[in-house]
């Protein structure tokens, strides 16, 4: 006689207090797949925990090679506080940020950067360069990484599978 397998418990926000913005970001990477671009989703959260603003990639959509997730969620959420300085906010994003946005990410002053995939070959905050925790700069904001980073992965290779 088969044993029944109890069901996974529930996510604990405590242990994982990311997850729920990381499924908002994996949301918003979506919005992305239309005009052909990667996707990659990002929320920046205010110091409270409230969402601020939402990105995703637009590139193709613009012509624009700065228009990056996180760089338009960055300047969304300084336009919704009508602050460059965005002092203990969170930036979640589905995909490692690159060198761009790993500077963007400093020169706004965010708190935190919270993604989920690696990037490999180019990823800025860990993987291939660290630029974020450079001691040489005068901010370094906390990384926390792999936040639903299967289900981030899978997105992205499930885009390119298809391309």
């Amino acid at each position: 006689m088969a044993r029944a397998v109890p069901a996974p418990p529930p996510p604990d926000p405590v242990r994982d207090p990311w997850r729920d913005a990381m499924l908002l970001a994996l949301a918003e990477a979506e919005a992305a797949v239309p005009a052909g671009d990667v996707p990659v989703g990002a929320v920046v959260l205010g110091p409270d925990g409230s969402v601020l603003a939402r990105g995703h990639n637009e590139r193709e959509a613009t012509g624009d090679p700065t228009a990056h997730a996180e760089v338009l969620a960055l300047r969304r959420a300084a336009a919704a506080t009508g602050e460059w300085r965005l002092t203990g906010c969170t930036l979640v994003v589905t995909l490692e940020p690159c060198v761009m946005c790993a500077g963007a990410l400093v020169q706004s002053r965010v708190e935190r950067v919270v993604f989920g995939a690696p990037d490999e070959k180019a990823g800025a905050t860990g993987s291939l360069w660290d630029l974020v925790r450079d001691r040489r700069l005068n901010h370094r904001p906390e990384v926390v990484q792999g936040v639903l980073g299967e289900e981030c992965a899978a997105r992205l290779t499930a885009f390119f599978r298809a391309r």
